[in-house]
């Protein structure tokens, strides 16, 4: 019984537990209903705010992505900015660097031509002071040197000397010989005053053929004994080349200091330059100092003196007509030269002629006029074989009839080059006639005996001895001996019997 109360207790008291359990459960889930309304509605507003902060994502997003994509292309931007830039700052650096390889070379070469301007400067300076002809000093260079060595001697009490020269009948030279041989002839010329000449001495080219010697320290007397040696040994030389050379006759002159007053160096060259034509019209091919003439320059070449008496006039005259003279003779020379060039013998043959000519017409005792005519036609007599063929002159053997003929035309052609020249006319009678004969056999006009001007009568046996003594392409020299024989048996038909008397005496004396 008692268990069965005591499971009715149990009994009860399990059902009070379950009801506590279920008013517990109830309440529990009552509460917890309650807490499901909450939980929905917080999941609501989760859910409403997790939509929300979708949406807020969504277009944080969208803009992130908008700022992405904007930066994205700024980036991009700023990369082909940047690409940009590093290629235009290549390109420059390039450009920047080539400029600067372009300046450094530029300034290489303008260094470089700087340096070869200068160089050339020099050089075209030393060329400006340079005749470039003789490679001598030119005047230029005199203008400057001769007042540097005048300072130089009057500052330590020294003597100074200035010699110069001059080639007489150069123009000669020239108008037989041609230009290119009268340069030859300077050249070596200089060439020789090189090697005369001392170390220390400035050699110039003053002008044409006139040079300057500037000797420091020397006194006039030993600069005219210098002046004197170079004379004598410059007339025993033989300028020229293997077909034609020429001896030169040279004038000098002496100017020094302090013997010679001056008050600067050009004075003492233009003193030397009135010397040296002082001495020219003394003949030539000697040398002056103020000492040769009677009225040196005084007071530093200020004045000649202005006394000018008769006496002195009247060898002023005769000085000009020599001087005249002069050129006619040395026109002369020129002309007979230029055969010399045609035919060889023919140039010696004139020198020998003029010689046995003007013998015989001084023996004659002629006026010194005539006889300056007769040894000026003997310089031309043959001057109209100029216009005779050379195969005709160089014949080996004897001349046909034509070719005989065609010789005998030479004094013709020699009349007829000389006439239009006013100063030769006197000559054309010597020279047209020199080949006539004593007794009207010869030629060109077959005049005989006293018709035959005189000049020419001297001028015939003169040449045929001549031509007698020398080898000729068609006979050998004769004997002198033989030679005379033949003149001496030709007296009275070939020659005048007068004039042969006259050559015998001077071949007598040559003998």
């Amino acid at each position: 019984m008692e268990d069965s109360r005591q499971i009715n207790s149990e009994t009860e008291r399990l059902k009070e537990i379950q009801a506590e359990l279920e008013l517990r459960v109830k309440v529990r889930t009552a509460e917890l209903a309650s807490s499901n309304e909450v939980l929905r509605k917080e999941m609501r507003l989760v859910q409403q705010a997790h939509q929300e902060l979708e949406v807020l994502v969504q277009q944080r997003t969208k803009s992130l992505e908008l700022e992405i994509a904007s930066k994205k292309e700024i980036y991009e931007e700023l990369q082909r900015y940047r690409n940009d830039l590093e290629k235009l700052v290549g390109e420059r650096t390039r450009d920047l660097l080539q400029e600067a390889n372009r300046y450094k070379a530029s300034e290489l070469e303008k260094s470089k031509l700087n340096r070869e301007l200068i160089k050339a400067n020099e050089k075209l300076k030393s060329i400006s002071l340079i005749d470039a002809h003789t490679g001598l000093y030119n005047y230029r260079y005199l203008q400057e040197a001769i007042e540097v060595e005048f300072q130089q001697a009057r500052r330590y009490a020294q003597n100074l000397a200035i010699i110069m020269l001059d080639i007489d009948y150069f123009k000669s030279i020239n108008d037989v010989y041609g230009i290119v041989f009268g340069d030859l002839v300077l050249k070596q010329l200089a060439k020789q005053l090189k090697r005369m000449v001392r170390r220390y001495d400035i050699l110039i080219r003053y002008s044409g053929e006139e040079f300057i010697i500037i000797s420091p320290r020397l006194n006039r007397n030993i600069a005219f004994n210098l002046a004197q040696r170079l004379l004598d040994s410059l007339n025993f030389i033989n300028f020229g080349n293997k077909k034609h050379s020429v001896k030169l006759k040279i004038s000098l002159s002496v100017a020094t200091f302090p013997e010679d007053r001056a008050k600067k160096g050009m004075d003492l060259v233009n003193l030397a330059d009135v010397l040296l034509n002082k001495a020219k019209e003394g003949g030539g091919n000697r040398v002056y100092s103020s000492l040769d003439v009677r009225n040196p320059l005084s007071k530093g070449m200020e004045k000649f003196s202005k006394t000018v008496g008769i006496k002195t006039l009247k060898n002023t005259i005769n000085k000009l007509h020599k001087q005249s003279k002069q050129g006619l003779s040395e026109s002369i020379f020129a002309f007979a030269k230029t055969l010399e060039l045609k035919d060889h013998y023919t140039g010696e043959h004139v020198e020998n002629t003029v010689h046995f000519a003007t013998g015989v017409a001084k023996e004659l005792n002629l006026p010194k006029e005539d006889v300056e005519l007769i040894e000026q036609a003997a310089m031309l007599h043959d001057l109209g074989k100029i216009g005779i063929s050379e195969n005709i002159l160089l014949k080996k053997g004897k001349l046909n009839k034509k070719e005989f003929e065609e010789i005998k035309k030479h004094p013709q052609i020699g009349a007829d080059i000389i006439r239009p020249i006013q100063f030769l006319r006197d000559l054309i009678p010597f020279i047209f006639y020199h080949h006539e004969r004593w007794d009207g056999k010869g030629y060109p006009s077959g005049i005989r005996g006293e018709d035959i001007p005189l000049g020419a009568r001297v001028i015939a046996i003169a040449d045929v001895y001549q031509a007698l003594i020398s080898d000729r392409p068609y006979h050998k020299a004769f004997t002198k001996s033989a030679a005379v024989e033949i003149i001496k048996k030709s007296s009275g038909t070939q020659f005048d019997p007068r004039i042969v008397s006259a050559f015998l005496k001077v071949v007598g004396k040559k003998k």
